[in-house]
């Protein structure tokens, strides 16, 4: 029995569980309702049925009668599931675009913040022989960029670091 969140299948029980199935050590799998099996979307569980039901073995909810993969309506079960997984991820897809869409109407900057690099500054310490490490801790900068402002001034004369 698992005792950390089904929002995941980083479980190590949920994880054995799928290694006994493609061992086919046992034959049907009954959880108390699809929720306690999964909980990380419709999709991810419908993938997970669809494993087990490779491996060979059955699933049922011991709640929820119709979800049954032994009985008549399993394929029913199994079609209703993927046009629901199908439906969540197109609704997902159309909520991140129109969220992204509201945050640039309202002139919001996505992604990372622009790092400002004095690369004159940057230059000075590298002919005194400091190294990229000690200059990125000096002028509070990552590393990468402090090294990315000399390449493009080298490059372009111009710097903008994003």
């Amino acid at each position: 029995m698992d005792h950390v969140t089904g929002s995941t299948d980083e479980r190590p029980q949920f994880q054995q569980m799928f290694q006994d199935a493609s061992q086919r050590k046992f034959d049907v799998l009954l959880f108390w309702s699809l929720d306690r099996l999964s909980r990380e979307g419709v999709l991810e569980t419908l993938q997970h049925l669809q494993r087990l039901t490779s491996y060979g073995v059955a699933w049922r909810s011991f709640t929820e009668q119709y979800l049954d993969s032994t009985g008549i309506f399993r394929e029913a079960v199994i079609g209703i599931l993927a046009a629901i997984a199908k439906q969540e991820r197109v609704r997902l897809a159309e909520r991140t675009r129109a969220g992204l869409e509201r945050v640039r109407r309202e002139g919001k900057r996505l992604g990372r913040p622009e790092a400002k690099a004095d690369t004159a500054m940057i230059r000075a310490l590298r002919e005194q022989g400091q190294s990229w490490a000690e200059i990125s801790r000096r002028i509070g900068l990552a590393r990468a960029t402090v090294q990315r402002a000399c390449v493009q001034v080298a490059a372009t004369g111009l710097v903008r670091i994003k």
